[in-house]
C-alpha cells in the first residue's frame, strides 16, 4: 500500500485468528502494540490462543458454522460496549474434493455459511460498535479465485452466482446459484459473495453517511508447510493430490506466498491507512513471476462489480441471518 500512515493502537477484531494468515496477522497485530478480539469457535481454541498470544487477548465463543453461536457472540460484544477500530472478516473453510455437501447447524451448506452467512451476520450486528470505533474500517478477506479470468478462476467450474436459486431455496440448498453440488464452486462463489457483500456494505456506509472504508483484499495462494490451516479439509478428501499441488505450486514453480507474508498484508489493512482512500478498495497480491508477486489496488471480477447482484445477495442473505423480528441491535446510525 503507497506511502501508508500507521494509525495509534487499534482494537481489531479479527475471524480466523486461531491458524494460517488470521493467526500470523494477530502476531504481529500484538507485536505492534494493538488490541486484539479474536474470535474462536470453541474454548479449547480460545484456550490455545490465550497461552500463545497471552491473556490480554480477548477470545470470544463464536462457532461460524452455527448462527445461533454467532448471535450469542455479536450480543456479547454489544453489551460489552466497546468499539471496534477495525472488523476483520477473514475466517475461511474449503473441503476441496468431497463429493457431497456439509452443513452448518441450520442447515446451509458450510462453505457459504461460514465464508458468507456468518460474517454477514457479524457485520450487521457489530456495524454500531465499528461506526463508535477511531478511523474504523472493515476489511474482508476474498481470493483471486472469485474471478473466471484469473489463474486459479480458470480452473474448474468457475465463481457464478446465476438468479440466486439457492440462497432463495434457504436450508437444504447444496449450491447459491441452485445446481448441484461443487465443493470447489461453492468456495469460489462463497469468495464471490465475499465482494459483493463488501462493495454493498460500502454503499449502504455511505448512504448512511458513515465516512468508513471498506478494504476487500486476496493473500493470493498460501500453503503452509506444516498441517492444519486452511487447506485441513482439503487434505482430507484428497490428501496426494493436495500433496502434489503444494509441491508444484509451492517449491517448483514459487507461485504462493507465504503465511508470514500474508499475515503482514493482512496487518498491514488493518492498521495502515493509505493515501486517498476510497469508500470500497479491492487489493490483490498478483504474481509476477517466480517468486515475485506485487500488491495493488485493482478491480475484481465483473460479476463483483454487479450492484444489482450485491444489493439482492444482502437482502436476500439478511433474511436468514437477521429475519424479521430478530433486528440486530446495532446503532440507529448502522445500515441493516
Amino acid at each position: 500500500m503507497a506511502t501508508p500512515q500507521t494509525n495509534p493502537s487499534r482494537h481489531v477484531l479479527l475471524t480466523g485468528g486461531s491458524s494460517g494468515i488470521g493467526l500470523e496477522a494477530a502476531r504481529q497485530l500484538l507485536r505492534a502494540g494493538h488490541q486484539l478480539t479474536l474470535l474462536c469457535r470453541d474454548a479449547a481454541a480460545a484456550d490455545r490462543l490465550r497461552a500463545e498470544l497471552g491473556a490480554a487477548v480477548a477470545t470470544p465463543i463464536c462457532d461460524l458454522a452455527d448462527l445461533e453461536s454467532v448471535v450469542a457472540c455479536a450480543a456479547e460484544l454489544q453489551g460489552r460496549g466497546q468499539p471496534i477500530d477495525t472488523l476483520v472478516l477473514n475466517a475461511g473453510l474449503q473441503y476441496s474434493g468431497a463429493k457431497a455437501p456439509r452443513w452448518s447447524a441450520q442447515g446451509f451448506e458450510l462453505t457459504v455459511a461460514v465464508n458468507h452467512l456468518a460474517h454477514q451476520a457479524l457485520l450487521q450486528r457489530l456495524l454500531g460498535l465499528l461506526a463508535a470505533g477511531s478511523a474504523s474500517r472493515l476489511v474482508i478477506t476474498a481470493s483471486e479465485v472469485h474471478d473466471p479470468s484469473s489463474s486459479g478462476g480458470k480452473v474448474g467450474q468457475p465463481a457464478g452466482l446465476g438468479t440466486l436459486a439457492g440462497l432463495k431455496q434457504g436450508p437444504g440448498a447444496a449450491m447459491l446459484d441452485g445446481s448441484a453440488f461443487n465443493a470447489e464452486k461453492a468456495y469460489k462463489d462463497s469468495k464471490l459473495c465475499n465482494l459483493l457483500m463488501a462493495r454493498e456494505a460500502a454503499r449502504r456506509l455511505q448512504e448512511a453517511g458513515l465516512a468508513l472504508p471498506v478494504l476487500a483484499w486476496s493473500p493470493g495462494l498460501v500453503i503452509p508447510r506444516r498441517e492444519g490451516g486452511f487447506f485441513r479439509y482439503s487434505r482430507v478428501h484428497n490428501p496426494a493430490g493436495q500433496a502434489l499441488f503444494a509441491l508444484v505450486a509451492r517449491d517448483l514453480l514459487q507461485l504462493t506466498e507465504s503465511p508470514q507474508r500474508a499475515g503482514a498484508l493482512l496487518a498491514g489493512l488493518a492498521t495502515t491507512t493509505p493515501e486517498q482512500p476510497q469508500a470500497f478498495e479491492y487489493w490483490s497480491n498478483r504474481v509476477l513471476g517466480p517468486g515475485r508477486r506485487r500488491f495493488e489496488r485493482t478491480e475484481p471480477s465483473a460479476e463483483a462489480r454487479s450492484d444489482g447482484l450485491a444489493r439482492q445477495l444482502w437482502e436476500l442473505s439478511a433474511q436468514h441471518v437477521c429475519p424479521a423480528g430478530a433486528e440486530p441491535g446495532d446503532s440507529p446510525a448502522a445500515p441493516h
